[in-house]
């Protein structure tokens, strides 16, 4: 397999392709950011943190029938991918309120949501990621009414794979986004699942484990994420 030209770069990864145009390489950088890249860090240890973090994640989730696109980690900070025709929309479960909920609904931080809530968002950076509901996804053409009922249900399914998974940990998980797209007919899971782009708190003082702790100025961002690793297992130094 070889690595070819960079195809895109995004916040904090860079896509390339490869001599098989069903695969791509995809490479965890230190680069951090937070509300729509107005704070911007370099972060030693992160993207390593973070590709070994998804790997990780993503074979519990294949093991547990939820189709990814993660294929096999190349080195440190890069892993070989399948090539998705990616969805623009973002799936938001919350367990717990916290972030933008808060602000929106004026709901306390920390309250326990019973059911889950479920949120799309369409993936626009100039637009700052705004919440969209499943009428604008079918009158813009952005989901199939069958690919919207797939994204909801795999979404749901990881929260019942994961919560238990970080449970066993010590910790909550607070909310996560994932990203699909289609492989060959199939709806995937795509992009990453890491401490970027999920909140988890320990679950006895509910200290934050996650990104709040870049965007709140609370220190110690990639200590967290690899305690966060290392209490689901993980060696990062393997």
């Amino acid at each position: 397999m070889e690595k070819r030209e960079e195809l895109y770069a995004g916040k904090a990864k860079s896509v390339y392709t490869t001599d098989d145009p069903d695969k791509l390489v995809m490479l965890y950088r230190n680069d951090t950011s937070a509300f729509d890249g107005k704070k911007l860090a370099q972060l030693d240890r992160k993207g390593m943190v973070n590709n070994k973090f998804n790997a990780f994640i993503m074979d519990k989730l294949e093991q547990a029938g939820i189709p990814t696109h993660h294929e096999q980690l190349l080195s440190d900070q890069e892993s070989l991918v399948k090539k998705l025709d990616m969805l623009p929309l973002e799936c938001v479960v919350r367990n717990v309120a916290a972030g933008s909920i808060c602000r929106r609904l004026g709901v306390e931080e920390g309250t326990d949501l019973t059911p889950p809530t479920f949120e799309f968002f369409l993936k626009n950076d100039d637009l700052g990621d705004p919440m969209v509901n499943e009428s604008h996804i079918r009158s813009f053409g952005w989901a199939t009414e069958e690919q919207v009922a797939a994204m909801k249900d795999l979404t749901f399914k990881v929260n019942d794979v994961l919560k238990t998974l970080f449970r066993d940990g010590g910790m909550l998980l607070v909310d996560y986004k994932l990203e699909f797209g289609m492989y060959k007919g199939e709806l995937v899971l795509g992009d990453e699942f890491s401490p970027d782009g999920c909140r988890l708190w320990d679950v006895e003082t509910r200290e934050k484990l996650d990104k709040d702790r870049f965007r709140q100025d609370l220190g110690d961002v990639v200590e967290s994420y690899e305690s966060v690793g290392r209490r689901l297992g993980l060696d990062f130094d393997a």
